[in-house]
């Protein structure tokens, strides 16, 4: 008998009957709700460093890139750093797991697997707090405007070598902003990699969510992923590597997550 096999069975059973299980569902958006206006996602470290997310995507994104296993990173949003920590210290275990014949010095002194971090305004704390962490080595950050094509020009040069490349925005939650980014960056996703957008709950929240902020119901990532969608689909628009662009949402890693800040938000490139 192959146990994982049957193991896997029984969770894809488990994970398609959410669709129908009103209880759950129901569930899931109270809590979503609630949490969300609690500041839940501000309780959680990764190695130290405070990482504004929820569990179930922090679970998600170690599960990308450890299927993925891309050899550059590219995140819009520092804040804290935390994330940027969850990425890098993902990227040293699948090394590690890769390359345990070359030694723990090989992999400490030339990491492979990098991050490349765009912030608006990186401030000192947080900038020496990252850089003082462990996985600093395999970080380097960008201050700047993320759609300003300075910067742009700045990370697809950046880019040039790497051959597996994810992106996750997670800056400025407005629609024209997050418009922005997927066309400057989404081009740089690999075939079978991932452009993660956070922050799509926004346009299933009530507008009082966010009052001093610029993005609401109408205005945020999930209505600019969806108009992105859309010109991929009506064009022909062309990935770095000079094919077709196209992306679909990962419905079976949401239905599995079930409680995300990013529902639609993990498109997965064909």
């Amino acid at each position: 008998m192959d146990f994982k096999k049957e193991f896997l069975a029984e969770r894809k059973e488990s994970i398609d009957s959410y669709s129908s299980n009103e209880e759950l569902k129901n569930a899931t958006r109270n809590f979503t709700r609630e949490s969300l206006a609690a500041r839940y996602s501000y309780n959680f470290d990764w190695l130290g460093r405070p990482i504004i997310q929820y569990p179930q995507d922090m679970v998600a994104i170690q599960e990308l890139i450890w299927t993925v296993k891309p050899d550059l990173v590219i995140e819009m949003g520092i804040a804290h750093g935390g994330s940027l920590i969850l990425t890098s210290s993902i990227l040293a275990l699948i090394e590690m797991s890769q390359c345990i014949d070359e030694g723990a010095e090989m992999l400490l002194n030339s990491p492979r697997g990098r991050v490349l971090a765009v912030d608006i305004d990186i401030r000192d704390h947080n900038r020496q707090a990252i850089e003082a962490h462990p996985m600093s080595n395999r970080i380097t950050m960008i201050e700047g405007s993320s759609v300003e094509s300075s910067t742009v020009n700045k990370v697809w040069e950046y880019a040039t070598g790497f051959t597996n490349i994810m992106v996750f925005l997670d800056s400025n939650h407005t629609h024209e902003h997050v418009l922005a980014e997927l066309k400057a960056y989404a081009p740089l996703v690999s075939p079978q990699s991932y452009c993660v957008v956070f922050d799509t709950h926004v346009e299933d929240v009530p507008s009082s969510f966010y009052p001093d902020r610029p993005w609401g119901p109408g205005d945020n990532p999930k209505t600019a992923l969806r108009e992105y969608l859309s010109i991929l689909n009506n064009s022909e628009t062309t990935a770095r590597d000079g094919k077709k662009l196209h992306f679909e949402n990962d419905a079976e890693l949401q239905a599995r997550l079930q409680i995300t800040v990013a529902p639609d938000g993990y498109l997965k490139r064909g």
